[in-house]
């Protein structure tokens, strides 16, 4: 029989799966014998089942009402009782962390009758309350589905009727008459009173935590951080601790060290006379943690001893809540705390230093998506800027955009292709598309603990929050600073490092971190200048990502075209070009030779004159980039896309001779001969027809051509004393005897090169380009006459999906990836399943014929940091992308080696 219920006492750090990433580490703090509050978890499987059945398992009731008994016999009380009232709160607990994004309730068990036998208790009318009325408020609009506003919109009116502007400021009747304003909400809304049965909110409230898991705004989340939409949550039901009971209580958040630059030190919110919901959803602005040492020394120098156990056992950063009643510590969540970029490398170089992990635990403890962020562009110091105003720095960046105040407005100017600022009072989750669409996010209140915040980091977004200057109507759509007014016609540039924010467009220049990639760790401190947290970063990216050179086995190479690409990928590390695309070298200026040839009969001196021009124009191509590769292998693909690009498009050419025939009566030849050819190539689906190796056999000539301009521009290096190092890929292959034709032609003309030159070209190989499944399935036979593979894996998605990559993405991917078919689109990152299985298969099949055959990957998957994860297990030895990710793939390719290694 299947367990659903667990005890704080019986789990541990290593149960995610089961217990959620809460319940895990409440477990684990219990264990450790901090002050955690009783309670227990019902697990994920329990939420499958929910979601899967529509209804609780079965058993649930019966194992929730044993841990429940055992909760109210350690506190001595019971649920919802008239007159000393045990409460819960029910709470969420995905195994991955999804900040905001799936539902909390707290005060479980309050009624008309517990309320003032909790009154009583505590000897405070007021706390039983604002309780109370916080209960029927949070239920309301998670549980019971009501629109939110209804409670705020009440609460709100209230306050201006008294003349205050606090919630503290309301008095215990003020409280119990909100109490009864918000129970007529609810019996208005839903035809039904507020449920008075205290197991009734709890079973109620933990079906409504199942439910979120499948909200709009937790399913964006996911599809955003590519989380499984099928893992489910667990609910952690809680003994409630009240941070809401006067001054001696209170509730906050903290981190071990600063989650946006790494720094160690006292990092985190505290609201005095709050529960824990007022700090992350902003709607009050917090006091720094330092405040809680001048008001309670005691529980402050408790929580730092706390803080510094954690990290040491969790070895990591930490993010901790916790609540002090009256005076008494407790801790109610903690876990590895989410954290920007610029943080996640100090933190990782940091405890590193500090013995808590050796260098490959330091390697795993940054991604590549971390390291793409570094490189972002940031503001120009030298630019004249108008400072509006300077919020709190919540995440780092630089983003500009005109003003826009909620989802829909941000949305739309996605669309339209304009950058925007998502300007709100506060965030809530339901603000999560907007965020996503927006270049960054401006609020008026929170802290570095917000909503705002820490969604903002876990998503690599530039945040400003705090800006209590500006007042934001984001009805009316305006902004106010004193007498200035901004509208959504405004724009507005924040900056996440600094917190400062101006008015207008400002430049941005290269981020320290890129100049240091391209150029090396001196020139990056230079262009650091005197900041010297900038210093500490760079000097962590440098440490990590040598050590990521030093351990990986995967090679990195740049997909490059031109001299200027293939000194860039240099710069960037790439250790060779494993993709140059020869048709971008046909373009231009070269086009009319093209069409020339192709319309050229087969085998005319016409033709010929095409391709020797050609030729020498290819030659001095090759002959600039392999000299700049000078010792490392470049990978030529030979012309690859369909004829018909060459020719003038066949609508507007038959126009063209229509209307000359028309008006003149006569059509210049060449134009009628330009046409017939461009009708006889003309293809209803040009990637699959008359391309790559089917081009070069249908028009001898062509490739050859190409390889002879490769063959001699190697040969004069060769003769300078420089050392070429020259591959020609095939691409498109799906027979042998495709391969071995041209093969045996590539062959022939290296050997006329050698003799014309007097020099030796044996270094020259000749290998295929797996785009098709057949190649990937006959890869045994394909051998035999390749010396490399390099899978195209653009083209092999295409053809493995049967996409058509131009027409699909921009259609109905969209609604596939809404619809859960894709989490994420299998040209961004390889589809492991399908057409990963078809590369496995391609390599296994490779090497049961030449085991050391050379395998590389030349599509953008080539630098996506999930894919280079799955190369590397299946044995690939290098992947090839653009310059600007190479560096991403040298650690990512580092992180694969550190993580089997780990594993074992």
């Amino acid at each position: 029989m299947v367990t659903y219920v667990y005890d704080f006492t019986e789990g541990d750090k290593s149960m995610k799966d089961l217990l959620g990433g809460k319940g895990a580490n409440l477990a684990e703090m219990t264990r450790l014998g901090l002050p955690v509050p009783p309670g227990f978890t019902i697990s994920t499987q329990a939420c499958r089942a929910y979601l899967r059945d529509g209804a609780v398992p079965d058993s649930l009731a019966d194992e929730v009402s044993t841990a429940l008994s055992a909760v109210e016999e350690q506190m001595g009380r019971t649920l919802g009782n008239a007159e000393d009232p045990l409460l819960v709160s029910v709470r969420s607990g995905a195994k991955f962390s999804m900040p905001g994004m799936m539902e909390t309730v707290l005060n479980i068990g309050l009624t008309d009758e517990s309320v003032r036998g909790l009154a009583q208790v505590a000897g405070d009318d007021r706390f039983a309350w604002d309780s109370y009325r916080r209960l029927i408020q949070m239920f309301g609009k998670t549980v019971l589905d009501l629109d939110g506003d209804l409670f705020a919109g009440a609460l709100d009116a209230l306050k201006v009727e008294r003349g205050v502007t606090a919630d503290v400021d309301l008095t215990a009747e003020d409280l119990r008459g909100l109490v009864t304003t918000f129970k007529a909400i609810v019996r208005e809304n839903t035809g039904s009173d507020f449920p008075q049965d205290p197991r009734t909110q709890m079973d109620m409230a933990t079906e409504a935590v199942f439910r979120s898991w499948n909200t709009e705004r937790a399913r964006i989340y996911r599809r955003r951080e590519r989380i499984p939409d099928d893992l489910g949550t667990a609910v952690n039901i809680v003994t409630m601790v009240f941070g809401n009971m006067g001054d001696t209580s209170g509730t906050g958040v903290c981190f071990t060290r600063d989650p946006s630059t790494g720094h160690s030190g006292v990092y985190g919110d505290y609201l005095p006379n709050a529960q824990g919901e007022d700090v992350v959803a902003g709607i009050r602005n917090t006091l720094s943690l330092s405040a809680l040492e001048e008001r309670d020394k005691i529980s402050y120098d408790q929580l730092r001893e706390i803080m510094r156990t954690l990290e040491t056992h969790y070895r990591d950063m930490c993010d901790i809540e916790f609540t002090i009643e009256r005076g008494k510590l407790w801790m109610l969540q903690t876990r590895v705390g989410k954290r920007t970029a610029a943080a996640a490398f100090r933190i990782a170089t940091q405890l590193e230093a500090e013995g808590l992990i050796n260098a490959d635990e330091t390697l795993v403890r940054v991604t590549g998506d971390q390291l793409t962020q570094l490189m972002f562009p940031q503001f120009d110091a030298s630019a004249p800027k108008e400072l509006l105003t300077k919020g709190m720095a919540a995440s780092p960046g630089a983003a500009v955009g005109v003003i826009v105040f909620d989802n829909a407005q941000a949305e739309a100017a996605a669309r339209e292709g304009r950058k925007c600022v998502l300007v709100r009072r506060e965030t809530n989750p339901d603000d999560l598309p907007g965020m996503v669409a927006a270049e960054g996010v401006l609020t008026a209140r929170g802290g570095k603990t917000s909503h705002a915040a820490v969604v903002a980091r876990g998503m690599g977004k530039t945040a400003v929050v705090g800006a209590d200057t500006l007042l934001i109507d984001a009805t009316a759509g305006t902004v106010r600073l004193g007498d200035r007014v901004l509208t959504g016609e405004d724009t507005l540039a924040i900056d996440g490092q600094t917190g400062e924010v101006f008015i207008g467009d400002v430049p941005v220049t290269d981020s320290p971190v890129t100049t240091y990639l391209s150029n090396g760790l001196e020139a990056g401190l230079v262009a650091a200048g005197d900041d010297e947290g900038t210093h500490e970063l760079i000097s962590a990216v440098d440490r990590i990502l040598t050590h990521a050179d030093e351990v990986r086995r995967l090679r990195v190479r740049a997909n490059a075209d031109t001299p200027t690409d293939s000194r860039r990928a240099l710069e960037f590390g790439a250790e060779g070009i494993g993709l140059c695309r020869t048709e971008h070298m046909f373009l231009g200026a070269r086009r009319p030779l093209v069409e020339r040839a192709i319309v050229s009969e087969k085998g005319s001196e016409e033709r010929q004159k095409a391709f020797d021009e050609l030729e020498k124009l290819q030659k001095s191509d090759f002959l600039e980039m392999l000299e700049v590769m000078n010792g490392r292998s470049m990978t030529v693909r030979l012309i690859d896309p369909p004829l018909h690009e060459f020719l003038p498009d066949l609508t507007s050419l038959e126009v063209d001779v229509a209307v000359e025939r028309a008006t003149k009566g006569t059509v210049d030849p060449d134009k009628e001969e330009m046409l017939a050819q461009a009708r006889r190539l003309h293809e209803q689906n040009p990637m699959l027809g008359l391309r790559g190796v089917r081009l070069g056999v249908y028009m001898p000539g062509l490739f050859e051509l190409q390889i002879r301009a490769l063959c001699e521009a190697a040969a004069e290096l060769v003769e300078r004393g420089l050392d070429p190092r020259p591959e020609v890929m095939v691409p498109l292959v799906g027979s042998v005897r495709e391969l071995a034709l041209i093969r045996e032609s590539a062959e022939t003309i290296v050997a006329e090169v050698e003799a014309d030159r007097g020099v030796d070209l044996s270094g020259v190989t000749i290998g295929a380009m797996i785009e098709l499944p057949r190649a990937a399935m006959t890869a045994e036979d394909l051998a035999t006459e390749a010396d490399f593979f390099s899978f195209g894996t653009n083209d092999l998605t295409q053809t493995v999906w049967g996409f058509s990559r131009d027409d699909v993405e921009g259609v109905f991917f969209p609604e596939y990836i809404e619809a859960g078919i894709f989490g994420v689109s299998p040209f961004e990152t390889i589809d492991v399943h399908g057409v990963g299985a078809v590369v496995k298969e391609g390599v296994t099949r490779a090497r049961s014929t030449k085991p050391d055959i050379k395998l590389g990957v030349c599509g953008e998957h080539g630098g996506d940091p999930a894919s280079i994860h799955f190369f590397h297990e299946v044995g690939i030895d290098y992947v090839s992308c653009s310059p600007f990710r190479v560096p991403v793939a040298r650690l990512e390719a580092g992180r694969a080696t550190v993580g089997e290694r780990l594993a074992e």
